[in-house]
């Protein structure tokens, strides 16, 4: 059962923009300089570019970036950064990859290919990302592995996310194994009241990513653990996968 009343562009509203940018993974340095290198100097297309929080420190190691969003809020957190209004923006469904051109690097980075809610997206954005590669171009893939899905009770939790002094974030989860889906919300408790941000994703194995990458023409490269190359083993939490031709 997905979240009662759920829309997709429910997750990235105004109130979701404020503090989008307020609490960095650490890793952020480590996926600029690795999509850098895999640009090799061609131009990078960024699909759901967000406030730009890779984009722009993307752009000022000087590859030229363009993006894609569906969320005119988001957009808006991007324009209004430094050096925001120097990146070409498409509004729009970036599973269409609506864009001119072709691109030596296509990137989509914190699970957000599975933001796109049926398998049937996840093929067509492979198969319209796969007609905007240059010849050398490649597909980056950021995504979490689901095994931990698999172990939870009930297929539901509920998690600290963060305590900070007079705020609490919790992560609340409902999985269901057979549609692939995972029902979150992450609530924030504090004095000045309650908050609530609900996202629903549809996952996909790392095999099933690269059965996608198939039907689209495009083959697997590399894989890693994380954004430092770490080997993708058995306990891996996390997936970078690079697909080309």
């Amino acid at each position: 059962m997905a979240i009662e009343g759920y829309d997709p562009m429910d997750s990235f509203r105004q109130d979701t923009v404020d503090g989008y940018d307020d609490h960095p993974r650490g890793d952020e340095a480590q996926t600029v300089a690795l999509l850098a290198e895999l640009a090799a100097g061609g131009t990078a297309l960024e699909l759901a570019i967000g406030t730009g929080r890779i984009a722009l420190p993307l752009a000022a190691q000087g590859v030229r970036v363009e993006g894609v969003d569906l969320s005119p809020e988001m957009l808006a957190g991007l324009r209004a950064k430094p050096g925001g209004d120097a990146l070409t923006v498409v509004l729009g469904d970036f599973a269409e990859v609506p864009v001119e051109g072709r691109y030596r690097l296509v990137y989509l980075v914190y699970n957000t290919l599975f933001n796109l809610l049926t398998q049937d997206d996840q093929v067509r954005c492979f198969e319209n990302v796969a007609e905007h590669l240059d010849d050398e171009g490649q597909f980056v893939v950021e995504a979490f592995v689901p095994g931990y899905l698999h172990r939870l009770r009930d297929h539901q939790y509920v998690d600290a996310e963060r305590l900070a002094l007079g705020e609490v974030t919790l992560d609340v989860g409902r999985h269901d194994p057979v549609a692939q889906l995972l029902d979150e919300s992450h609530v924030v408790l504090s004095a000045q009241g309650t908050r609530v941000f609900p996202v629903v994703c549809r996952y996909a194995w790392p095999s099933e990513l690269d059965l996608m990458a198939r039907i689209a023409g495009l083959r697997l490269k590399e894989r890693w653990g994380g954004w430092a190359r770490e080997p993708f083993t058995a306990g891996s939490r996390n997936c970078v996968s690079v697909y080309g031709r």
